[in-house]
């Protein structure tokens, strides 16, 4: 049995991870702890405040921040295996928020359980209301992962993004048509942006599969930029293409190099969860799972890095993730969240393993001042 000094999560279904006062920062680095208040400080002094309280970078003062929470969406059962998660949220110029999510059933294959994704509309951010739903038969597809949802800087229309298995072949990321009213997404129009090189030769290793597309749109060089899961020999990695319209998509540099390494607590799998831009460059947070840890597939939690070019990224967690569920049943599941600032917060939407074995979207809000 593996316990918590070896590994950070225990490889027993029967032995829970602890908190995460103790487990997020119980051996944090030093060199960790000052670079990640180093970018605090570095967000902090960008908000235009007019005055910054001293930073804290504690193990209290960062894991109480993750300890309240509001409940967004529950699953349609609540029961294990069934899941609301996968959020992408967009804020409109009228201060609208738009919400895009998966939801995920027990009673399917897995890899194929994404039976739907919703949309959800709230003027607050926090209480949402259904405005429309793609089934995975109205696409058609065998079932859907993350989504993810942009306003287009020019159109100002609603581009909406998905993935999974394509027309009989590997997962892929897809597309649908723009449209003015998120509601108004037709599924019959969705298309393959984004899908698996063919190998060169027999034996070629490649990337298999491209799923849970990351978007985000940089203004200041007017091109959007997709992180993706790659599937690579069993093993998932961040890949990184860029697009000057959201249509045609480019690799950045080799197609086969990973954005951050199999390494530390996310040595089986590292995927891309989200980018806030901070001024001097840009926090990147991922998500990742140890192949230490009980059930590595699903148990998976969130670090943060920080880049200056979205591509080259320095891992401020590398020893241990920034944080995990404070509810966990089995697994201890902390992913697909999506980061945003608003006002003087910064918003984390996350999927959250609940007690029962069941996912949540719950929302994280983090004073900034």
């Amino acid at each position: 049995m593996y316990t918590l000094s070896d590994s950070g999560l225990n490889r027993s279904k029967n032995h829970f991870p602890l908190g995460l006062k103790e487990f997020a920062f119980k051996s944090f680095s030093v060199h960790s702890l000052v670079s990640l208040a180093l970018v605090m400080l570095l967000y902090s002094l960008l908000l235009s405040q007019p005055s910054h309280p001293q930073l804290k970078c504690t193990a209290d003062l960062i894991s109480a921040r993750f300890d309240a929470y509001d409940l967004i969406l529950e699953p349609d059962t609540d029961k294990p295996e069934w899941w609301a998660g996968a959020p992408s949220v967009v804020r409109d110029s009228t201060g609208m928020f738009y919400m895009a999510c998966r939801m995920r059933t027990a009673d399917a294959p897995r890899g194929l359980r994404g039976y739907e994704i919703r949309l959800l509309e709230s003027s607050d951010g926090i209480h949402f209301r259904r405005i429309g739903a793609i089934a995975r038969e109205a696409v058609p597809i065998p079932g859907f992962e993350r989504p993810a949802l942009l306003i287009d800087p020019v159109t100002k229309k609603f581009k909406l993004y998905a993935c999974g298995p394509w027309q009989g072949g590997p997962f892929s990321i897809i597309k649908f048509n723009d449209v003015d009213r998120l509601q108004d997404i037709d599924p019959a129009s969705a298309k393959p942006v984004i899908q698996p090189m063919q190998p060169l030769y027999e034996r070629d290793i490649t990337v298999l599969t491209y799923k849970d597309p990351v978007i985000f749109y940089q203004a200041e060089k007017e091109i959007y930029h997709c992180f993706v899961i790659g599937y690579i020999r069993r093993n998932e990695k961040i890949f990184h293409f860029t697009s000057k319209n959201g249509e045609d998509w480019t690799p950045v540099g080799d197609p086969h190099d990973s954005l951050l390494p199999l390494a530390g607590w996310h040595d089986f799998f590292v995927r891309p969860a989200s980018v806030v831009p901070i001024g001097v460059g840009y926090l990147f947070f991922y998500e990742g799972s140890s192949a230490k840890w009980y059930d590595p597939v699903y148990n998976v939690v969130t670090g943060v890095g920080f880049t200056f070019d979205l591509h080259h990224i320095i891992d401020l967690t590398p020893d241990n993730p920034l944080v995990k569920s404070t509810t966990p049943g089995y697994f201890s599941t902390w992913r697909y969240s999506h980061w945003m600032r608003v006002e003087d917060e910064l918003w984390a939407y996350a999927e959250v393993a609940d007690t029962n074995n069941s996912h949540e979207i719950r929302l994280f809000r983090i004073k900034l001042q």
